[in-house]
């Protein structure tokens, strides 16, 4: 419930509200919730004053031993001018442009509240493995976490309480592949470092090990600089992990200490799978990717744009280089861990490019696995893409071929019916995928967009608190979901909620090992009129918490 006093008032609230500064605040109190021990769970606490109070301060309390794993951020406000596209659907929170609640930034000692304005604090529980005294006696412990808002004399401005339940069971590892495409020149161009200086691989590291903490188990590696989202004729910031030496015509030698390094640093944060950029380019694969090398007359550029991708002179490159790299990775014993790509996203008029720049690759590359996003059925049906990565709008003809394994994707073009996280959207169709994804057997995730501050084409560097529609090119949401800090990266509400699609998954893989998959389907359907699917699915925020809420139940009712 709200609570009230003249001048202020609060009001609890899940992790799937998201309060808007300009539009009185109509989403019902949540002043519960559970979850497992290993977990990550947010809730929020809005406020709002009726007049200008520019010295609050936040007083967080909590039972025992939880407030050390307690962590309080202020959901701040980013600019978005383009929200959605022209045709939204109905599922959407608002379509017009403005403030929209998206960063977290750390709380200050003291913050304003701005008159007749909701705002919300958001209050993440990174809760620890179980303790042994807590196996053993087999029973939920339930903490209740107060936060109190004070004004500069010390004064109670009001306060609220909720309760959380952690069942005694953790939340079992996560078992499907997850990569968000993670941008290093982005990096190194946002903090004006050079390209794998010191301070760029201190950086790197800080992305990687946030990108893990949300579910992130696979890293774009940039073996080349990767030739994505890149006008064509135009360049990014070389980004590139294998030293190449000309030692004469289709001759070369290769050093791979950076790549080595990446992989200690990617170990170190949490990574596991290792996702080798794509070695033809974007929608087509028509041509080579920019490879710098050092050579006679100097370090320039010898394949590129204007490389014919099925040419003899980059033919040649990739016959000299890929044994030494399966070599470099069969020594280490990593060959599961690498997967690599042909071209993003090819079309049906594309594929006997495809297919010739396939069979380059893969008369040196048998026995390591390929995916690449694509839509077309017929690229999987011969053969030519062994993990299919079809958008979720496009997934009914490959779950009819019970493609195995099958992974999924979002991007812009999914602004229509199925699950994704723009701005405009409810966070509710963010965290449905997680469900939808159990349900379907999905077994990986893949998007573009963790840290891309460029603007479409990466013609050029934008700041991402003022631009974040990629220059009016891509709905705001889909190009970054995480900010640039002055150390490393601020999350945004999108970010953490995605994190809870994926434990919801995790929680029905181990409601399955339980009491069987027949009775994690079932309960998915328990609160709907129809089946779940990718198009179709329930939007209420209450019926995700509940399911969340049916899904414990059915798991202390199986141990």
């Amino acid at each position: 419930m709200t609570q009230q006093t003249k001048n202020f008032a609060t009001r609890c609230l899940s992790s799937l509200s998201k309060v808007f500064p300009d539009e009185v605040l109509t989403d019902e109190a949540v002043q519960t919730g559970s979850a497992m021990w290993n977990e990550t769970f947010s809730f929020q606490a809005a406020y709002c004053s009726s007049h200008l109070i520019r010295s609050v301060r936040a007083k967080i309390e909590a039972d025992s031993e939880l407030l050390p794993f307690i962590t309080v951020r202020s959901v701040g406000l980013s600019p978005s001018e383009l929200p959605v596209y022209d045709n939204p659907d109905a599922n959407y929170i608002r379509t017009t442009p403005g403030l929209y609640p998206d960063p977290l930034y750390p709380l200050e000692a003291e913050f304003k509240a701005l008159p007749g304005q909701w705002r919300s604090l958001w209050l993440t529980v990174r809760i620890p493995s179980m303790p042994e005294s807590v196996a053993f006696a087999k029973k939920s412990l339930f903490y209740e976490i107060s936060v109190s808002f004070l004004d500069e004399n010390g004064e109670n401005l009001g306060k609220e309480t909720f309760t959380l339940e952690i069942i005694p069971v953790e939340l079992p590892t996560q078992k499907l592949i997850h990569t968000e495409w993670f941008h290093a020149d982005c990096i190194a161009t946002q903090y004006g470092v050079d390209a794998f200086s010191e301070r760029h691989w201190e950086l790197l590291e800080r992305y990687a090990r946030n990108a893990a903490e949300h579910g992130v188990n696979m890293l774009l590696t940039p073996l080349f600089t990767p030739p994505l989202d890149t006008a064509v004729g135009e360049e990014r910031l070389t980004m590139q992990l294998i030293d190449v030496d000309v030692a004469g015509e289709n001759e070369y030698a290769f050093g791979f200490g950076k790549l080595e390094r990446w992989i200690d640093m990617c170990r170190r944060a949490g990574i596991h799978y290792f996702e080798c950029s794509h070695l033809f380019t974007q929608w087509g694969a028509a041509h080579a990717p920019k490879i710098m090398a050092k050579t006679p007359e100097g370090e320039r550029r010898i394949f590129g744009w204007e490389t014919d991708a099925a040419g003899e002179c980059y033919e040649a490159f990739l016959d000299a280089f890929l044994p030494k790299l399966t070599a470099f990775i069969r020594s280490r014993g990593m060959e599961n861990d690498f997967y690599f790509h042909v071209s993003d996203e090819p079309v049906l008029e594309q594929l006997e490019a495809y297919r010739r720049a396939s069979d380059i690759l893969k008369k040196h590359l048998k026995g390591f696995r390929f995916l690449d996003a694509l839509s077309d059925y017929a690229f999987y049906e011969q053969g030519l893409v062994e993990i299919p990565v079809p958008a979720n709008d496009h997934m009914d003809r490959f779950l009819e071929g019970k493609v195995d394994p099958l992974w999924t994707y979002y991007c812009c073009a999914q602004h229509r019916d199925v699950s994704n996280r723009f701005f405009a959207m409810p966070s509710a169709r963010n965290r449905i995928i997680g469900m939808q994804m159990y349900k379907f057997g999905i077994q990986g995730f893949l998007h573009w967009g963790y840290n891309f501050w460029y603007s479409q084409g990466a013609r050029r560097a934008v700041d991402p608190y003022k631009v974040t529609d990629a220059d009016c090119a891509f709905a705001s949401g889909d190009a970054f979901v995480v900010y640039p800090g002055p150390d490393g990266p601020i999350d945004s509400i999108r970010w953490e909620v995605f994190r809870e699609a994926l434990q919801d998954q995790r929680a029905l893989e181990l409601l399955e090992a339980l009491a069987g998959r027949e009775k994690a389907l079932a309960l998915l359907e328990e609160e709907t009129e129809e089946s779940l699917q990718f198009k179709k699915y329930p939007v209420r925020i209450a019926w995700l918490l509940g399911t969340r809420r049916l899904i414990h139940e059915a798991i202390l009712k199986a141990m």
